[in-house]
Order: C-alpha cells, then sequence, then structure tokens
C-alpha cells in the first residue's frame, strides 16, 4: 500500500490530536512497509539502576505502530489498540535516545498488525520487541 502521509505531515497530525504525547517523539522515516520513531530520552523515561522504564519503551512501540498505520491509511485518529506482546531483552542505555523500527505485518479493513523492533541509538542489539494489534475504525 503506497504512503499516503510522510514525516511532515504525521508530526504536524499528532500535534493536534495527541499534544500529550507528541512532544517525545520523532518520525525519522516512513517507508512503504513501516516507520522510524526516535523517542528523545529524558530523566522522566529512566527508572532505579539508570535504565530506560518499560513504559517508556511500551510507548514508543505503541505510538511506532499507531504512526505507521496512519502513514498508510491516512487520518484514521480512532485507530485503537486491541493487543500487545513485549518482550524485554537487554538493558537500554541511559543517556542515549531508543529508535523503534515497525514493520507493519498486516493492514486490513478491520485489524493492523505490526512488529516493533527498539535499539539504543547507535547500537545494534535489539533491546525490546513488540507486536501490537490495532482496531481499525470503519471508514
Amino acid at each position: 500500500m503506497a504512503v499516503t502521509l510522510g514525516p511532515e505531515d504525521l508530526t504536524r497530525l499528532m500535534d493536534e490530536v495527541f499534544p500529550q504525547v507528541s512532544k517525545g517523539f520523532v518520525i525519522e522515516e516512513v517507508t512503504r512497509t513501516g516507520v522510524r520513531v526516535r523517542l528523545v530520552t529524558t530523566d522522566e523515561h529512566l527508572r532505579p539502576g539508570g535504565t530506560i522504564s518499560g513504559p517508556s519503551m511500551f510507548a514508543l512501540a505503541d505510538v511506532g505502530v499507531y504512526l505507521a498505520i496512519l502513514a498508510r491509511l491516512g487520518p484514521v485518529t480512532l485507530a485503537v489498540t486491541t493487543s500487545s506482546s513485549m518482550d524485554f531483552m537487554r538493558k537500554p542505555e541511559a543517556g542515549r535516545d531508543l529508535i523503534a523500527d515497525v514493520t507493519l505485518l498486516k493492514l486490513g479493513r478491520i485489524l493492523a498488525v505490526g512488529d516493533v523492533l527498539i535499539r539504543s541509538e547507535g547500537r545494534e542489539e535489539v533491546v525490546a520487541r513488540a507486536t501490537m494489534t490495532y482496531s481499525i475504525p470503519p471508514r
């Protein structure tokens, strides 16, 4: 499926519909199969032990899949997460942003499924992997 919204369009849309969320995320790339999104990490994302918190990584995965769907379908802002699974594999490095590479595995009329690999900026090792399923509202 062709890309409908690019990074600038998605950023504007997120600022309009989710201003409380959009501040910490940077949409770096939109491709035919997914998106790359950066979580700009700050002290608010840290947990004891000097690592990025699980809820912060979950938010990155969830926002990433949402953006990948919107990039294909346009502003279907009422799409919602219906299922998720996340594996935390290694400690992300504090002081480095997190990068999520999102691939849409399925984009149907009713459901979308995305796979997310999260890495610390500048590192090859995956720190977390998520699968998210979204419900697409009737258009």
